[in-house]
């Protein structure tokens, strides 16, 4: 019999959200695989749990993966935690469960804390569609892409950043998205100086001139709205006539008259009827 990857979500924080059962299945699994085996210890020592434990970590994910994979073939039980947080989410343990599925082992997550759905609920921002970014990659053409692609979403945008990168970070979400643009900044969930502030991009800017950012950060941010879409879609047909915006839907989109002649008069936010007179003039 092949033993379980169990996936255990650890405090952001406060010791307190550790979960019953999350102590137990910690304390009756076989090993533990530890983002940083350090931080882990100060966590484990809290609960009293002497599970053996080993690093799993970005450095040494793929050749570490193998012998676990193995352990869990051989039919041991082994719980996967980070230094914080939900396993999969930002971290290695995406890959380990991927190569788990494909040897058909059984993975099972012990649900807890999560900091991108914490700062989330607790935002003040609509959470009924969610953009999770984690972290901006760090390689600049990558960085660039994603931003392009953040330009036009119209869900919520959740993204982790370090304090000493936030400032960059907010002035490139600012040029992209606008300074205009609705945001709530979560620092330190679940911790002493838990903290949430609703903003804008020019307002946090202007703000962290003055103030240092301190702890880690959770940025929520408004999707495109839909009187931006509108904005954007007026400005992009201003220049066309009438005819030549029902034209455009016809040979470039493959509508019918009829269609075309409806879209266009929702571009410009016109009745069908008016786009109907101006073509018959």
């Amino acid at each position: 019999m092949s033993g379980t990857l169990y996936l255990v979500a650890t405090p952001i924080g406060n010791l307190e959200d550790m979960s019953f059962r999350a102590v137990r299945t910690l304390k009756e699994v076989d090993l533990i695989a530890c983002e940083d085996t350090r931080t882990s210890r100060t966590l484990l020592s809290h609960f009293e749990i002497k599970t053996p434990v080993t690093s799993y970590h970005e450095f040494n994910k793929f050749e570490k993966a193998d012998e676990l994979l193995d352990a869990l073939s051989s039919g041991k039980n082994i719980a996967l935690i980070t230094d914080a947080g939900t396993p999969g989410i930002s971290d290695p343990g995406e890959e380990l469960v991927a190569m788990a599925f494909e040897r058909g082992l059984e993975v099972i997550p012990i649900p807890g804390a999560c900091a991108f759905v914490n700062a989330a609920i607790s935002s003040a921002q609509s959470v009924r569609r969610i953009a999770f970014e984690a972290f901006l990659p760090k390689d600049k053409k990558e960085r660039q892409r994603i931003m392009s692609e953040l330009k036009d979403e119209t869900r919520t945008i959740v993204i982790y950043e370090a304090p000493h990168h936030l400032k960059k970070t907010l002035t490139e979400l600012s040029e992209v998205l606008g300074g205009s643009r609705s945001l709530t900044l979560v620092r330190e969930l679940t911790k002493k100086f838990e903290e949430k502030r609703k903003t804008t991009f020019d307002e946090a800017l202007s703000f962290f001139e003055e103030n240092d950012p301190r702890g880690e950060y959770v940025l929520v941010i408004e999707g495109k709205s839909k009187e931006e879409q509108r904005a954007e879609q007026t400005e992009q047909f201003s220049d066309l006539s009438i005819e030549e915006h029902v034209l455009h839907y016809i040979n470039e989109e493959g509508m019918d008259k009829k269609s075309a002649m409806k879209a266009a008069a929702k571009d410009r936010g016109v009745s069908k009827r008016d786009i109907y007179a101006a073509l018959n003039k």
